[in-house]
């Protein structure tokens, strides 16, 4: 915690608090790879008929277990549901159905209780702001708790009020009976089938024609996110998975059909359909080629775009036993290396290397992100773009770890405009908060970076923006306006706190000029003029002590520093005989010199990286 300083007015400055340690991201447990399957109008009926049916079972066996509520494990009886699904599919179909009902039931849970306290934490925000009269604010604490603007704001806060505080005891007694709500094929496509004239393009009101064109293309979009073609895989089965199996050499898929199928589509020994199209793997194939031939367990799922008009398969498979995260190498390992520290903002990545020591290498690098306004795919292509020239670079200047933010706005996100200002500028603010794609840019780079052989750190954002501007933005922008086309901003600062956070060392660097060694202490001392008793070589003449001390004349106080650079400071003074021979003035000089600003470009001046606690 920071020292109890006084600002302006002689007002009590809130403390820094405290810093959460830096770790090492863990790498992902598991692989997904996908390719396109180029079907024959047949394998798309025979895969639709299947997919349509197993979804059916499937939406039947989630809303029969989350009928039973929140019981244990034992008690979900798993065992009878599949064997009541295993005569209308098959035993690993149904295994398959049953495991995913309980993934999805528990998925549900997590996402109620993350409700419920994000309900609090608004309800909690402006119930302070309510406690405090209009127009005013009042201090609690180390704080400021500000009212809100008018009468009018207020009446309008307090009926928000009333309909969280609904909303909360409504999910508190959900939870508590343990019913969730899940819908298949996601909440805004059931939307969209309450409202489908509503949400229906084009100009009202539509024609008869236009109407079961709407009809056509929400049912093919209902059936389509609905379907279940998920198949789990087997450890020692031929080629990873019996349910569906994919022949390594030649690409050919056999699927295995439900009972009541069967007879209808099979055109393979046991109740099996083989497929006219083949897969190909070309990202990451040979792994999954090694695995299959192996005999390890893989999952496949199969799925349909209807706006595109193509199917898809994706095959997974997990990297690491279940219950154990995959090793990662230590911080002390990757702090003697070189690392890449990035600053995510909404429009672009700002990124700075960053020797072992914590000293700025090389130049800024600015790389444009630009998300707003754009579809869900191109915007998913373009993080995974900026994400590939960051490892490119990072391996570019032999870096082993990428440093980051650990940036997560959900809190932020809930409360709102409480804690995000109110008006236009508050809006734009709050935008562009949200138009950050913390969560999934930490997500995709913790993947690509660990196949790249690359790790990631994460450090605590307290402070990152505020303490680059005030240590390292003028020096910065000194260093590069010699020989840089870069823009130095306050995000290459940003990102090099962020960087020196990751490596142990503390956000303020050190002062400006040459470093006190013995050989300049004594240059200094020659050039002063100085005669120090410990310069004497000979024997020195005892000089008898005087017990009178002369008044001190022509005394210059000491001058106030700066965070850049450090004046000389000369106090001439007269000195008691036998003390400090010869008598006459003495200098002093500071740690540094105004005109020998330099940041990094010599061994001498480099940081050692020495690992204190930040303030």
């Amino acid at each position: 915690m920071g020292k109890r300083v006084r600002g302006g007015k002689g007002r009590e400055l809130r403390p820094y608090r405290a810093l959460v340690a830096p770790f090492v991201v863990a790498p992902p447990s598991g692989c997904r790879i996908r390719t396109r399957l180029h079907l024959s109008p047949t394998d798309a009926v025979v895969l639709r008929a299947v997919g349509e049916h197993l979804g059916s079972l499937a939406g039947a066996d989630l809303a029969q277990r989350v009928r039973m509520g929140n019981v244990p494990a034992a008690n979900t009886r798993r065992a009878e549901r599949k064997k009541a699904l295993t005569s209308r599919s098959s035993s690993r179909w149904a295994g398959a159905i049953t495991r995913t009902s309980e993934d999805q039931y528990q998925l549900g849970r997590r996402a109620l209780n993350a409700r419920i306290g994000s309900l609090r934490r608004a309800i909690g925000a402006i119930e302070a702001r309510l406690a405090v009269p209009a127009g005013t604010s009042v201090r609690r604490g180390r704080r400021t708790v500000r009212g809100y603007a008018d009468h009018g704001e207020l009446r309008a806060k307090q009926q928000r009020l009333q309909i969280l505080k609904g909303d909360l005891r409504q999910a508190v007694r959900e939870r508590d009976s343990g019913r969730v709500r899940v819908a298949r094929g996601g909440r805004r496509l059931l939307n969209s089938r309450h409202h489908l004239y509503d949400t229906a393009p084009g100009p009202k009101p539509l024609t008869a024609t236009a109407w079961q064109a709407e009809l056509g293309s929400w049912g093919e979009e209902w059936s389509a996110r609905r379907m279940f073609l998920t198949a789990d895989g087997e450890a020692g089965a031929p080629f990873g998975n019996y349910t569906i199996s994919i022949n390594p050499t030649d690409g050919t898929i056999a699927l295995v059909l439900p009972e009541p199928l069967r007879q209808q589509h099979a055109n393979a020994p046991r109740g099996r359909y083989l497929l006219d199209a083949a897969a190909v793997f070309t990202h990451r194939g040979h792994q999954w080629a090694d695995r299959i031939s192996t005999g390890a367990p893989v999952r496949y799922d199969i799925t349909y775009d209807p706006g595109r008009g193509r199917w898809y398969l994706d095959a997974s498979w997990s990297t690491a036993k279940k219950g154990q995260q995959p090793p990662a190498p230590t911080l002390d390992v990757l702090r003697a290396h070189p690392v890449l520290a990035v600053d995510v903002n909404a429009d672009h990545l700002a990124a700075w290397i960053l020797d072992p020591h914590g000293n700025p290498v090389g130049q800024p690098h600015t790389l444009p992100l630009e998300l707003t306004g754009l579809p869900a795919s191109t915007r998913d292509a373009r993080l995974r773009e900026a994400i590939s020239q960051l490892i490119h670079l990072a391996q570019l200047h032999d870096c082993a770890a990428l440093v980051i933010e650990n940036l997560d706005f959900a809190d932020v996100r809930t409360t709102g405009r409480e804690k995000l200002g109110r008006g236009r500028r508050g809006k734009a603010f709050r935008r562009t908060v949200a138009g950050i794609p913390t969560a999934k840019f930490r997500d995709r780079l913790a993947g690509m970076a660990h196949h790249s052989g690359l790790s990631v750190i994460a450090v605590d954002p307290a402070y990152t923006s505020k303490w680059g501007a005030q240590h390292w933005l003028g020096a910065l922008k000194e260093q590069a306006s010699t020989g840089s086309t870069t823009t130095v901003t306050g995000h290459h600062a940003a990102a090099v706190v962020v960087g020196r956070r990751g490596l142990g060392c503390t956000a303020r660097r050190r002062k400006d000029g040459p470093r006190q060694t013995p050989t300049s202490h004594a240059i200094r001392r020659a050039e002063a003029g100085a005669v120090r008793p410990e310069d004497h070589t000979g024997p020195a003449v005892p000089t008898p002590p005087s017990h009178h001390t002369p008044d001190r004349t022509e005394r210059t106080a000491p001058g106030r520093t700066t965070r850049s650079t450090t004046p000389v400071v000369r106090q001439t003074r007269t000195r008691p005989p036998g003390k400090h021979p010869p008598h006459g003035p003495t200098t002093v000089r500071g740690p540094s010199v105004p005109h020998q600003l330099t940041l990094f470009g010599t061994p001498d001046m480099a940081n050692n990286g020495q690992s204190t606690q930040e303030r």
